[in-house]
């Protein structure tokens, strides 16, 4: 018999298993899609945009943005009604925030700890920018104020990146690589860089992507609002609706594109992100379908630890062991796999599919030992 949610606030001891069970889904695609067996030979829905655009795979990491700030509102809002001092909670901010940044570049330097190929931006480094600013917003200020605050930076982002001519060019570009975020990049970033002279995860990009922390903080503020489950999950999934569709429109005049993390994709992918958050609130928390999502829930319970996991499996998978040279366990299997005759994108799928798998492997150990990675 399923077990309906209480009709009440987010109870202080309770946890929100749809959050869990999204962020699985979110890892488990993330790993999937940035593991190929063939990365030349990928399908498309698998593969980001070019440039302007958009695919299924350009939903996952905003998502996991989206994410950090919902579980920021959910968390920090539990520990003040604990009466825990906010200085104290600071120190823990900013402790986190620094290890996963600092966590993020040591990634960049394996599996030969090549310190020349260290990459100051990245995935890690840009949540834990995001969760930092997030935490201290949610602290410090009301929901109208991150509100305001979020649709200033959006709308100031729309007219830098549209309006300001790029030095060089004496007029605005919007091309990849000669924007004017590639070119502040350019001159301010040291080390490695993703794209060669730019990065997806770059310095004025940042700025729209703690908006999406933002978005999912004011995501949380409806889950924690006093309402009943139902309009709680009516007004989740009508913002998200709304955000979705106003990101189509923005969409004419600044378009998506995930590597500028533009403000159209900002909206369009929290709101998406906000009504997938409702639906699977309705679904599993209020309806109590829980089993199907086991799976995605343990994923998503230690996902800092699934994420490393994927890296460090990837590097040892894909590094080429005796040198250039020699052969890494990639070449080796799907050499021996090639002969059957089966289309080389499948193969590839099933690769991406197993490794997912594979890395699932020690995070359910982990879950069953009750060891979850709290950085």
């Amino acid at each position: 018999m399923h077990q309906p949610l209480r009709n009440t606030s987010t109870e202080s001891n309770s946890r929100l298993l749809a959050l869990d069970i999204f962020r699985g889904l979110t890892i488990a695609a993330m790993i999937t899609v940035n593991e190929p067996g063939i990365h030349s030979r990928v399908y498309a829905p698998l593969l980001h945009a070019e440039w302007n655009g958009i695919t299924p795979t350009d939903y996952v990491f905003p998502s996991f943005i989206f994410m950090v700030g919902v579980s920021v509102a959910l968390s920090y809002s539990k520990q003040l009604a604990k009466g825990i001092p906010k200085k104290q909670m600071i120190g823990k901010i900013c402790r986190r925030a620094v290890i996963l940044f600092i966590l993020g570049m040591f990634l960049s330097i394996l599996p030969l700890f090549n310190f020349s190929n260290v990459r100051i931006p990245g995935v890690l480094q840009r949540i834990s920018i995001v969760y930092f600013f997030s935490a201290l917003l949610f602290l410090y200020t009301s929901w109208k104020f991150q509100a305001t605050l979020g649709a200033l930076i959006l709308v100031s982002y729309c007219f830098v990146m549209t309006l300001i001519p790029v030095p060089g060019y004496g007029y605005p570009v919007m091309e990849p690589g000669k924007n004017l975020a590639a070119w502040l990049d350019a001159i301010v970033i040291p080390g490695r860089m993703y794209q060669g002279t730019w990065d997806p995860e770059g310095i004025l990009s940042t700025f729209p992507a703690v908006v999406t922390g933002i978005n999912g903080m004011l995501a949380g503020q409806i889950i924690l609002s006093k309402q009943t489950a139902e309009r709680k999950i009516i007004w989740l999934f009508l913002a998200g609706f709304l955000a979705f569709a106003l990101g189509n429109g923005w969409n004419w005049f600044f378009p998506i594109n995930k590597n500028l993390w533009t403000s159209s994709f900002v909206l369009y992918t929290s709101g998406l992100a906000a009504m997938i958050l409702a639906s699977l609130y309705f679904v599993v928390d209020m309806l109590g379908y829980k089993k199907w999502g086991k799976f995605a829930m343990i994923y998503g319970s230690n996902a800092i630890a699934a994420y490393l996991v994927a890296d460090i499996f990837s590097d040892l998978l894909f590094l080429k062991w005796g040198g250039q040279k020699g052969v890494s366990a990639n070449q080796v299997i799907i050499n021996a796999v090639l002969p059957s005759g089966i289309p080389q994108e499948i193969i590839s799928l099933i690769w991406a599919l197993s490794f997912c798998l594979l890395c699932f492997i020690p995070v359910y150990i982990l879950y069953k030992k009750k060891i979850f990675l709290k950085i």
